[in-house]
């Protein structure tokens, strides 16, 4: 009974959360966003004062209600095994990062310049995930709507998610560098990133996207993708972010790889920037 009782309030919570992100899509995905490049922007050129310029905290609150549509998304699609798959994501991705920090692999020699919320043992922020896991779970949930009849092929999900991957991450790393989150000791020639950041990705892309593809039936989330028109919305909100920040430094190949991610998203018909709306899918 009481097992049932939970279950019951689990499917009326992920219900109200749904309602929530349904009804203030633009927000979510557009405004704050939009506000955030602001911040970072006036942050970046101390029209802030000191304790609210780049101020941690206010960057993991903004970050978690962008990611809430994929959250609210993916819930119903939690079960164990998919629980035990991104708690080993989470293991994996601490593990990779407190290694990257203190030994230059495998991204190459980098420190962190702003502690993004608490560090855990003064080196890695305790909210990584926050960061790390939608930009291979977007990648994934595109790859199933842009690989049409080839989604049934392993290999092609796979190899298309992780190359995703590896795009977000040429738009995230130049802006990231830019702001001075972090720096890489010898530079790079990409923006100040090094090609070794990229072939570190390909590593930890790698396992990031096996642990999605063994945690979760592609099918079931293809199925919530077709019935849950905000499920990408974070995306929406990662393009408009890191493209506008990426547009302000002048980084313009970023900006045109994030032009390509919007062309995705416009070809899946995933959001309609004008007003807000889904113009696929049917709320569930």
């Amino acid at each position: 009974m009481d097992s049932g009782g939970s279950f019951v309030d689990r499917r009326e919570a992920e219900a109200k959360l749904s309602e929530i992100i349904r009804e203030n899509r633009f927000t979510i995905a557009v405004v704050f966003p939009l506000v955030g490049a602001l911040l970072f922007v006036a942050g970046h050129e101390a029209w802030l004062p000191a304790w609210l310029a780049q101020n941690p905290f206010l960057i993991i609150f903004g970050t978690l209600v962008m990611r809430s549509p994929l959250v609210a998304g993916l819930l119903p699609e939690i079960d164990r095994r998919a629980g035990i798959a991104l708690v080993v994501l989470a293991l994996y991705t601490y593990a990779i990062e407190f290694v990257g920090v203190t030994t230059g692999l495998p991204y190459g020699e980098f420190h962190y310049q702003l502690e993004l919320g608490p560090m855990l043992f003064g080196t890695v922020p305790a909210g990584l995930p926050v960061f790390f896991f939608p930009l291979v779970l977007n990648s994934y949930l595109l790859c199933l709507l842009l690989l049409g009849p080839r989604v049934n092929s392993r290999a092609a999900r796979f190899i298309a998610s992780l190359a995703v991957v590896l795009v977000i991450d040429l738009v995230l790393d130049p802006a990231a560098v830019a702001l001075g989150f972090w720096a890489y000791d010898g530079g790079g020639a990409y923006y100040g990133v090094p090609v070794s950041n990229y072939l570190g990705w390909m590593l930890s892309g790698t396992v990031a996207v096996g642990l999605v593809e063994l945690g979760f039936d592609w099918r079931s989330l293809r199925d919530r993708l077709d019935n849950c028109e905000f499920m990408l919305d974070d995306m929406v909100s990662f393009v408009i972010l890191w493209g506008a920040m990426n547009a302000y430094f002048g980084n313009w190949v970023p900006v045109a790889i994030a032009v390509l991610l919007f062309a995705g998203l416009h070809r899946i018909d995933r959001f309609d920037f004008a007003v807000g709306q889904s113009v696929r899918g049917t709320p569930r």
